[in-house]
């Protein structure tokens, strides 16, 4: 933007291991709830699904997950992700990657937010920064409705990147970062925000994704999720969760053969399962790994 510097996306790997919901208990609480769910405190209009001009991605469509480096996807690929500093791939449905409830790593990014936004960074009853252990990325502050519409425009004009880059679909990462917030956000919190992000992607033309947390599933409609982007969802025998949520439009990453495995055997024929390596590298360096049922 004029005058202003953005930080950009760093490409990142995932996250290594993770807490969840049972998929079969997830299951029983969706079947319970139906069709309701918490509405937020921050909108009582708006759009809780996805617009004429939102286009939601094919079900069981083959994926690729390319946040580690954008590289031409293999021919059956139909859909792929890439960080939103990458350009979208020709041809495919793509979905943009926005660390949308956390602070990218680097020195750089973390001094942008200091100097820019030093208000809009958690921090706990001493004035220190609270910081995602996994990855040393300081926690976004959503914990009010002032600081979550802030945000919400900052990365917001993130989200309008993607969709003048030319793609289909954002991918906003960390939305379960209130469970690494030594209890200052709460799920309430989270929801609000990514309904204020899943209006500015609508109005944008792009579908969004709900990324892991099964936590929220019951909350999808009134945040306005249009489909999933899972990892390791067998692992944590959430598919079956995910699967009656979306109705099969989920984006399942798996890093482990056996797990891969699992997957396709289970829900292959209903989810677009993926195995990929840890560290998500582009085809052609050592360690790569990409695999679709």
């Amino acid at each position: 933007m004029t005058g202003t510097t953005w930080p950009t996306s760093n490409n990142r790997s995932p996250r290594p291991l993770r807490t969840g919901v049972g998929g079969a208990l997830l299951l029983a609480l969706l079947a319970l709830l139906g069709p309701l769910a918490a509405c937020s405190s921050d909108a009582s209009s708006g759009s809780s699904g996805s617009g004429g001009a939102v286009r939601r991605p094919p079900v069981d469509a083959a994926f690729d997950y390319q946040l580690g480096g954008a590289y031409p996807p293999p021919s059956k690929v139909r859909a792929v992700s890439r960080d939103r500093a990458a350009e979208p791939a020709p041809g495919r449905y793509n979905i943009c990657y926005v660390n949308a409830f956390q602070v990218q790593p680097g020195k750089a990014t973390a001094r942008w937010w200091q100097r820019e936004h030093p208000d809009l960074i958690l921090r706990d009853g001493q004035g220190r920064t609270v910081v995602d252990e996994d990855w040393r990325e300081p926690l976004l502050d959503i914990s009010t409705r002032a600081k979550r519409a802030a945000l919400a425009n900052i990365v917001g004009k993130w989200i309008g990147g993607c969709a003048e880059a030319g793609f289909d679909a954002v991918e906003p990462d960390n939305l379960d970062s209130y469970e690494r917030s030594k209890g200052l956000l709460t799920a309430d919190d989270a929801a609000a925000f990514a309904r204020l992000l899943a209006r500015r992607a609508h109005d944008e033309g792009l579908a969004i994704a709900q990324k892991n947390t099964t936590d929220l599933l019951e909350r999808r409609r009134t945040i306005g999720f249009d489909f999933a982007v899972t990892e390791e969802c067998a692992r944590y025998e959430e598919c079956p969760a995910f699967a009656s949520a979306y109705d099969g439009r989920v984006f399942d990453i798996e890093y482990e053969t056996k797990d891969f495995t699992t997957a396709c055997r289970s829900w292959g024929q209903k989810l677009s399962v993926t195995l990929r390596d840890r560290d998500v590298r582009p085809a052609g360096e050592d360690g790569h790994v990409y695999r679709h049922c």
